[in-house]
């Protein structure tokens, strides 16, 4: 008895969002990645990458999250994902063991998981349109640097200009240090991702 919108934005502590995506490697090898995102914090955990999602490969993933979650003290309750086939009936059951509630999108309706898509494009965007990825060793090296950048630095208009792991710094109000700002930059991935930070 609620839109939504509505359900999204009241239960965002509790919702985790779920999609599997694909990229080639040199070879023309076709590998999948399955993440999930937290919609309140916005952070994003990479569950992993193969060339071929098994059922068991996906039910073991699952378990990983759960275990995650519980380590962090996330209170999940609910899981969206879309209805792609590569999720068996294991998956959504490891979920229902530990009290949280997969929720299936709408059939050709991926504005229902809009956060994780958007996410997936802007990995897509960020990394892997500028990356030549090798083999699957390669891709997760990648994938794990780009989650950190995620996480831990990239700032979210969601989140006022913070990062999910990183608060926003305390603004410099002393007029000295604002007329000689010294500002230094980190390099991820060979220069495709750049981290700018402020050296007292």
């Amino acid at each position: 008895h609620t839109t939504w919108a509505n359900f999204l934005s009241s239960q965002a502590q509790a919702i985790v969002a779920a999609d599997f995506f694909e990229t080639k490697t040199l070879t023309g090898a076709t590998l999948y990645v399955l993440a999930v995102i937290e919609h309140a914090t916005r952070r994003v955990r990479i569950l992993g990458a193969t060339a071929h999602p098994t059922a068991a490969w996906v039910t073991q993933l699952a378990r990983n999250m759960v275990m995650d979650l519980h380590d962090t003290g996330a209170g999940v309750k609910f899981l969206i994902r879309d209805r792609d086939v590569r999720y068996p009936a294991a998956f959504d059951a490891v979920l229902q063991a530990e009290g949280i509630e997969v929720v299936q999108t709408g059939v050709r309706m991926p504005r229902m998981n809009a956060v994780m898509e958007r996410w997936v494009r802007s990995c897509r965007t960020e990394l892997l349109d500028r990356t030549l990825i090798w083999n699957q060793a390669h891709l997760l090296h990648a994938l794990r640097e780009y989650e950190q950048f995620y996480n831990q630095h990239r700032p979210h208009r969601t989140l006022a200009g913070a990062a999910p792991l990183r608060p926003l710094p305390d603004p410099i109000t002393q007029s000295d240090r604002l007329t000689h700002l010294n500002v230094h930059r980190h390099d991820r991935l060979g220069g495709i991702l750049h981290e700018y930070q402020h050296v007292a």
